[in-house]
């Protein structure tokens, strides 16, 4: 920042560099933008680096949040950002009205919590940018935020974390949604006015997946898929290929494996996204559990390890990380791969002593069946931390008909690489003789209720 005066003066403004993400938004253009992301996905600090960019151009920006929590954000960055000026007297800071301003023009950045249209008037902008849009009144913007930006033409940004019962006691909004129908409508936009940007919270480089682990451990499949995901679609549960998964019985905290419990591995081949699960059978009694966990009952499955390392690893180094996964125990089975096709991939893994064997299903619903039978049982637990298989859990769909029914085809199978490698372990596990009333098709649709009946798998 320079500034004239009789001496030419020099100021540095110290701005982050933005994350990739980040800064699609921030170059974007369009007069209109729309910004979905996680938790922590960095959309509050990535917009206090554009509102400085703005400023810098002369350009007055209010920013609006409907709590004071998520404003300081916003503010503690952008003073940050502007410190030596600010020190220097040439930029005025008031901190109980949090505006920065040139003194004697119309250059200022503001940040104001605001929730509604009453709370947002009093004031206009070239920049208008509103975070936790889904919390806020619907008027907000279309009573208030618009006409303000209409003298100069000005620009708008919209930010928001798809809501979840987790939020709905704070949000001022009588359609919870509206921010999402607002991103779906932008979608449809073809005149370069709008702009959409959806990430989550981990393509933030700076926030660590044991954080983010530690942060998800209490949170619903819905919540995290959500507020982590940033996902932002209703999904009804027979859409969901593994909708029987019981999270609130079956998601428990970790506790040690026990020595004398069966260890298997399922696989899933492929150079750019392999993936691993290792999963231990309660073999029945022997070491005592506590009773946070007597809920693993004998022969009862826990999901305890997952392995998804990315591309560019050799065999080996799979096999290293595999052995220093399972250190300590003696994997009974190892099950992966296509049934056919993919013989040759087993074969360079036992070359170097790990021992992969096809699963007994060709088909994928098969084994799908399988996997999902022992979750109507309750027999498959996840550790809590494990958050790659419990979001492909929570995403995993039927791809659906005409008429919003489910098909027998996964959606984007290919996508899910550990739960191909559940499926493929799964299908070698034992059947169970399940009680139910109404059998479900292969196709996850619920058929005509039956008379209680013993069904062999």
């Amino acid at each position: 920042m320079t500034v004239d005066t009789k001496e030419r003066i020099e100021f540095t403004i110290r701005l982050r560099t933005p994350h990739p993400k980040q800064r699609e938004f921030i170059e974007s253009t369009a007069k209109r933008r729309i910004i979905r992301a996680g938790r922590r996905g960095g959309k509050t600090v990535g917009m206090a680096i554009k509102a400085v960019d703005a400023f810098l151009d002369h350009k007055r920006v209010l920013y609006a949040a409907p709590t004071i929590e998520q404003l300081d954000r916003f503010w503690f960055e952008v003073c940050r950002s502007l410190q030596e000026p600010i020190n220097a007297g040439v930029l005025k800071k008031n901190e109980s009205e949090h505006f920065i301003e040139v003194p004697g023009t119309e250059n200022r950045i503001k940040a104001k919590t605001a929730w509604n249209a009453n709370t947002l008037r009093g004031d206009y902008a070239d920049w208008l940018i509103l975070d936790e849009f889904q919390l806020m009144a619907e008027d907000t913007w279309a009573e208030v935020g618009a006409p303000m930006l209409l003298d100069k033409d000005g620009y708008a940004v919209f930010i928001y974390t798809p809501p979840s019962l987790s939020s709905s006691g704070v949000s001022r909004a009588r359609d919870p949604r509206h921010a999402t129908r607002m991103f779906k409508a932008a979608q449809q936009d073809t005149s370069g006015r709008w702009a959409t940007f959806h990430f989550t919270s981990y393509d933030n480089p700076t926030i660590s997946n044991e954080a983010l682990a530690e942060v998800t451990k209490d949170m619903s499949l819905d919540s995290y898929r959500r507020e982590i995901m940033a996902m932002d679609d209703d999904i009804e549960q027979s859409w969901l290929v593994y909708g029987a998964f019981n999270e609130t019985v079956c998601k428990i905290q970790r506790f040690p494996i026990p020595k004398d419990w069966v260890i298997y591995s399922g696989h899933d081949f492929g150079s750019a996204n392999p993936g691993a699960l290792f999963i231990a059978q309660n073999p029945g009694p022997g070491e005592p559990m506590t009773s946070t966990f007597n809920q693993v009952r004998k022969g009862d499955y826990v999901i305890f390890k997952e392995y998804c390392p990315g591309r560019g690893h050799s065999t080996f180094e799979h096999i290293e990380n595999f052995k220093g996964l399972t250190q300590g125990y003696k994997v009974t089975r190892s099950v992966g791969g296509n049934q056919t096709g993919e013989d040759e991939i087993r074969q360079g893994y036992g070359a170097q002593g790990w021992y992969i064997v096809p699963p007994k299903f060709a088909k994928v619903n098969p084994q799908i069946d399988r996997v999902v039978g022992l979750m109507e049982l309750n027999k498959v637990h996840i550790f809590e931390d494990l958050h790659n298989v419990l979001f492909q859990i929570a995403n995993c769909l039927w791809i659906l008909d005409d008429e919003n029914k489910p098909t027998n085809k996964v959606q984007d199978d290919a996508r899910w690489h550990l739960l191909a490698a559940l499926r493929y372990i799964g299908s070698d596990f034992t059947p169970e003789t399940i009680i139910r009333q109404t059998p479900r098709s292969s196709k996850g649709i619920q058929l005509t209720p039956m008379p209680m009946a013993r069904i062999r798998r």
